[in-house]
């Protein structure tokens, strides 16, 4: 029978801590690479989201561009043959067509109305019926730049979730508003079938990088010391986020 001094134990131990340690630290390494990688394509696909919002506005100021050059020559030929009750008609018309395309949301919060004009914009674009409502104080806790990644995120998902369906069966909901001392945030969207979920919260069923979006929620909402709920029913998902708004008086976070 072969006998193992005191010193070989001692080396065989080390040897095993050794490998597990070189396990451990190319384990981690492996772990960094792959959330790296995640992280790369979660924000290369946000500037892909925001090239196509930008281009989006950007073809619509084109556009005015255009009619608005159609809109001199019409009011320069009524004005020229004395025809001013047109004239005033068609300025009418024009204002009306003005209040129309100047934003479709007034929520009170400069980087809120952008956030949300842009998006829901681009979703009326690609035929996604908007019902929207906004009205953010003038006193938060959260900042703004906080405020609008969620609901970026929150928008992002419900449109994608949308297209799915077809055009007559599509609907986005958006309500923002303060309830009983809290700034409620209201995402709706028709869906097909019913979200995957794990251990009882909905997780995303497109993987990587996908799931780094409703992570972010979470995780800024928590930061908060809000609420966040999700929930399907009858063919349509939601999510609800209450923040904490500041007391009167109280200082703003």
């Amino acid at each position: 029978m072969i006998s193992i001094s005191w010193w070989g134990w001692c080396l065989m131990g080390l040897a095993l801590v050794a490998v597990v340690s070189a396990g451990a630290l190319a384990f981690r390494a492996w772990l960094r690479r792959r959330m790296h990688r995640s992280i790369a394509s979660y924000q290369n696909e946000l500037m892909a989201r925001h090239l196509e919002e930008v281009q989006h506005i950007y073809r619509q100021m084109r556009g005015w561009r255009h009619d608005y050059h159609n809109h001199i020559q019409i009011m320069k030929a009524y004005q020229q043959q004395g025809e001013y009750e047109q004239l005033n008609q068609y300025l009418d018309k024009l204002d009306g067509d003005l209040v129309q395309v100047d934003t479709l949301i007034r929520s009170g919060n400069i980087m809120v109305d952008a956030i949300l004009n842009s998006k829901l914009s681009l979703a009326q674009s690609r035929h996604v019926p908007i019902k929207a409502k906004a009205i953010v104080p003038a006193r938060l806790n959260v900042s703004d730049l906080d405020l609008c990644v969620i609901l970026g995120n929150l928008i992002d998902n419900a449109v994608e979730a949308s297209l799915k369906l077809p055009e007559t069966e599509r609907l986005l909901r958006v309500y923002v508003d303060v309830k009983k001392g809290s700034l409620y945030l209201s995402v709706t969207n028709t869906a097909k079938g019913r979200p995957a979920k794990h251990g009882g919260r909905y997780v995303t069923t497109k993987g990587g990088f996908h799931g780094l979006g409703l992570a972010r929620v979470d995780a800024l909402v928590e930061k908060y010391g809000g609420y966040v709920k999700r929930r399907d029913e009858d063919g349509a998902f939601s999510t609800e986020v209450l923040l904490p708004l500041p007391a009167e008086g109280g200082p703003v976070g």
